[in-house]
C-alpha cells in the first residue's frame, strides 16, 4: 500500500532545482511521450504519464514527498473537470472516492497502531525492553542492530509489519538517545526487517492471507489434474527466514556505507545543551563512567576527599548485583568508594583523564551501566536560580547535603559575572540571591524542584516524561485484546486496532490529546493521498498492459528467468499500488504463464505474493513512511539502501523458492 510515517515526523525538506532535476525531467518526459504512443488507450496513457510525474516529484523531491502525494490526487480530481480537453468520457478518478484513502483500512490501522504504540510507551514498558536490548547489545551498532531486527521480524510474522514497526519506535527511540547511536542507524534496519517478517508465515502480509483464496479461485478455472493445493502456514517460512537472516547479514556488514547519519525533530541528544553551558558559563563537561578496579588507590576515600580536589562530580554509583544509586537520597559526601564499584562523573574531559588515570581506574567508551539513567532523556545539565527570600539563603550545598536531599549535584556557580566550579570550593560557598547554580540532575527530580519555593528553575526546555506505570496493566490488556482479535477473528484489521487504541484512551493510559499529538498527521495525508492513485493505475487497465509487455518480453526464456520477471513485476506494482491490488492482478497472470511454460504454477502464485513486500526503493510502503520521519531519511536514502535490497531479496527469493519447492 503507498506510504505512511510515524511519530513526530519530520519529512525532508525539498532540494532546489538544478541541473540534475532539469535532465531527470527531460528524461521523464521523453520516457512519457514514448510511452504515450505505444499505450492501447488515452486513459492508460494520461495514467502512465501521472505515475511517471510520482516518481519523479518522490526520487528527486522537487516538493516534501507528502506535498507531492496531496499534488497528485488533487490532479487526479481535477482529471474530471479537464477530461474533455484530454479526450476522456470521464476523469481517472471518480471524484466521489477521491477521499476514500482517508477512511481507508490501512489508513485508520496505521491511526491505531500509532496510538496503541504511544499507550505502551506511556507506562514504561518500552523503556524497560529498550534497557534489556542495552544491556545485552551494549551500545555497539553491530550488535544492536541484530538484536532489533531480529526481534521486530518474529513479531512481524505473526502480525501486521507495520505494527511492529510501530511498536518499536518508541524502543529504538530511546536506544538512541541512550546508545549515543543516530536513529538514521538504527530505524532502517528495524523498517526493513518488519518488512521481510511478514514472509515468514502465511499471516504475516496481506498477500500472503490472500494467496490461497486466489489459488482457490484459479482452480475454478483449471481441469482437476492442473488444480493447485493450497500453502500451509508455515510453508513459506523458509523463504521468509533466509530473508530476515540476509537482511540483518546486509547491514551487519553494509549497514556503514549505506546507512545515512542524520537528525531528527525525534533525536534527543546533549549536544546543544552542552554548548550553550560553554557558551555562557565556559564550562565545558562530559559525562563518563569509570570503574573502580581492585588495588586502585581511591578504595576506601569517600566523595568528600576527592570530588573538590580532583575537579570532579560523582553523579552515580553502582555496586555488582546491586541497582544504581542516582537522584536523591541516593548518593551523600561521606559515601565511600569500595572495589569494583562503577562511577558516572561529571566534569572537564580533561579533569576525568587525569582522575581516571591517577587512580588506574578503567573508563568505559560509553555509559553502560548508567545508560538509562544518564540518558539525555533522563538527566542532564540546568540552570537554577536561588530568589530572593529562599530558605537557603546563607547555607552551602554542603551545609544542605544538596547533591543527597535535593538529587541536584552542584558543578558550577555564577556570581557577580564570574562562573566557579569544582575545584574552586563552591560547595562550602554560602549561597547569595541571585546567585546562578549549574547543576546535573534527573529531569524528575528538576521537575519536582520546579515547585520549590527555594528555587527558581531556569531551564524549561527538558524532556518532561510524566509516565504511568499504574496503568501498565490496562495498556497490556487492550494490546492483548487487539492482538487477538487480529490473529484469531476476521474482523477487519482496522477495527480490531482502534479496539486496542480506544481501550488506552478510555483506560486513561493516555488522554484523548495525548492520542491526537502521538498520531503522524503528515503520514496519514501522504498514505491516503497516495491510494486514489493505485486505483487509478489497477482500474484503467494500465497495470495489466504493463505487466503483458514485459511477458511478452521474457515469454521464451528459461523458467527462472520468467519466474523473475514476474517477481520484478510484483516489486513494481508494490511500489505504486497496493500489495493486495498488485497480488490481485498478477497471480491469475502467473499462473497461466506458469502452466504455459510447464512450470509449478502454485509457485508462481507464492512469488507474486512474496514478491509484493519487496518495497524499499521509496519512502511508499507503510513501514518505510513510518520510519522516515523520526529517521530524518529522505527519499535517496532509501533508493542508496533500498537498491541494494531490492535486488538482495529477488535473488534470495527466486534462489530459495527453486532450491526449496
Amino acid at each position: 500500500m503507498i506510504a505512511l510515517a510515524d511519530e513526530e515526523n519530520v519529512v525532508a525538506a525539498p532540494g532546489k532545482p538544478g541541473a540534475r532535476h532539469i535532465i531527470a525531467a527531460a528524461f521523464f518526459f521523453s520516457l512519457a511521450i514514448f510511452l504515450v504512443t505505444v499505450a492501447p488507450s488515452t486513459e492508460i496513457a494520461w495514467v502512465t504519464g501521472i505515475l511517471l510525474l510520482t516518481i519523479y516529484l518522490f526520487a528527486f523531491e522537487i516538493v516534501s514527498v507528502d506535498v507531492a502525494a496531496i499534488s497528485i490526487m488533487v490532479l487526479l480530481g481535477l482529471t474530471s473537470l479537464f477530461a474533455p480537453l484530454m479526450g476522456l468520457e470521464k476523469g481517472l478518478v471518480d471524484n466521489r472516492h477521491l477521499f476514500d484513502g482517508f477512511a481507508s483500512n490501512a489508513v485508520m490501522s496505521i491511526i491505531a497502531v500509532m496510538i496503541i504504540g504511544a499507550g505502551l510507551d506511556k507506562t514504561g514498558i518500552m523503556s524497560k525492553v529498550a534497557s534489556y536490548i542495552l544491556k545485552v547489545g551494549g551500545t555497539n551498532e553491530t550488535r544492536i542492530i541484530p538484536i532489533i531486527s531480529a526481534t521486530v521480524g518474529f513479531i512481524s510474522s505473526f502480525m501486521q509489519n507495520v505494527g511492529a514497526a510501530a511498536l518499536f519506535l518508541p524502543v529504538v527511540s530511546r536506544i538512541s538517545a541512550r546508545s549515543g547511536l543516530p536513529m538514521s542507524r538504527l530505524l532502517m534496519p528495524m523498517g526493513f526487517t518488519a518488512i521481510l517478517g511478514g514472509t515468514m508465515t502465511m499471516v504475516g502480509s496481506s498477500p500472503l492471507i490472500l494467496l490461497n483464496d486466489l489459488i482457490l479461485t484459479s482452480n475454478k478455472a483449471l481441469p482437476p489434474e492442473q488444480h493447485m493445493d493450497t500453502w500451509g502456514l508455515f510453508s513459506v517460512t523458509p523463504v521468509g527466514v533466509a530473508l530476515v537472516t540476509a537482511g540483518i547479514l546486509y547491514f551487519v556488514i553494509a549497514g556503514r556505507f549505506v546507512l545515512p547519519r542524520t537528525t531528527s525533530e525525534s533525536s534527543t541528544t546533549g549536544t546543544s545543551t552542552m554548548q550553550y553551558f560553554r557558551y555562557v558559563y565556559g564550562l565545558s563537561y562530559n559525562v563518563a563512567e569509570v570503574v573502580a578496579l581492585e588495588g586502585s588507590k581511591l578504595i576506601g576515600q569517600k566523595l568528600d576527599d576527592i570530588e573538590t580536589r580532583e575537579r570532579i562530580r560523582i553523579i552515580a554509583a553502582k555496586l555488582p548485583g546491586d541497582s544504581n544509586r542516582i537522584g536523591p537520597g541516593a548518593l551523600a559526601r561521606d559515601a565511600s568508594i569500595q572495589p569494583n564499584m562503577v562511577l558516572g562523573v561529571v566534569a572537564d574531559p580533561r579533569d576525568i583523564d587525569a582522575f581516571t588515570e591517577k587512580f588506574g581506574l578503567k573508563k568505559r567508551r560509553r555509559l553502560r551501566s548508567f545508560a538509562d539513567d544518564l540518558s539525555s532523556i533522563k538527566a542532564g545539565i540546568a540552570e537554577v536560580v536561588i530568589p530572593p527570600g529562599s530558605d537557603l539563603i546563607g547555607k552551602s550545598a554542603r551545609e544542605i547535603w544538596m547533591r543527597k536531599t535535593y538529587g541536584l549535584a552542584l558543578i558550577g556557580l555564577h556570581r557577580n559575572g564570574e562562573t566557579l566550579r569544582e575545584g574552586d570550593d563552591i560547595r562550602n560557598m554560602p549561597f547569595q540571591a541571585g546567585d546562578t547554580l549549574v547543576v546535573h540532575t534527573p529531569w524528575n527530580v528538576l521537575a519536582r524542584i520546579e515547585k520549590d519555593r527555594n528555587f527558581i528553575v531556569i531551564t524549561t526546555e527538558y524532556p518532561r516524561e510524566e509516565l504511568r506505570p499504574h496503568k501498565v496493566g490496562w495498556a497490556a490488556a487492550f494490546f492483548t485484546v487487539a492482538l487477538v482479535m487480529v490473529l484469531f477473528t476476521d474482523i477487519r484489521l482496522s477495527v480490531a486496532l482502534l479496539t486496542g487504541a480506544l481501550g488506552m484512551v478510555l483506560s486513561g493510559v493516555l488522554d484523548i490529546d495525548e492520542a491526537y499529538s502521538s498520531v503522524s498527521w503528515k503520514t496519514v495525508f501522504l498514505l491516503a493521498s497516495l491510494i486514489p492513485l493505485g486505483l487509478a493505475v489497477e482500474t484503467s487497465g494500465t497495470a495489466r498492459w504493463i505487466a503483458e509487455q514485459v511477458l511478452l518480453i521474457v515469454g521464451d526464456m528459461p523458467i527462472w528467468v520468467i519466474q523473475l520477471a514476474i517477481a520484478v513485476l510484483a516489486t513494481f506494482f508494490t511500489l505504486v499500488m497496493s500489495n493486495v491490488g498488485a497480488t490481485v492482478l498478477l497471480v491469475p497472470l502467473a499462473v497461466n504463464i506458469a502452466i504455459g511454460v510447464d512450470a509449478n504454477p502454485a509457485v508462481f502464485a507464492l512469488t507474486v505474493a512474496i514478491a509484493t513486500s519487496n518495497s524499499f526503493l521509496i519512502p511508499t510502503h507503510q513501514v518505510n513512511a513510518l520510519i522516515m520521519g523520526p529517521g530524518g531519511y529522505r527519499v535517496p536514502d532509501f533508493m542508496k539502501a533500498g537498491g541494494i535490497m531490492t535486488v538482495l531479496f529477488l535473488a534470495v527469493t527466486i534462489l530459495v523458492l527453486n532450491l526449496v519447492y
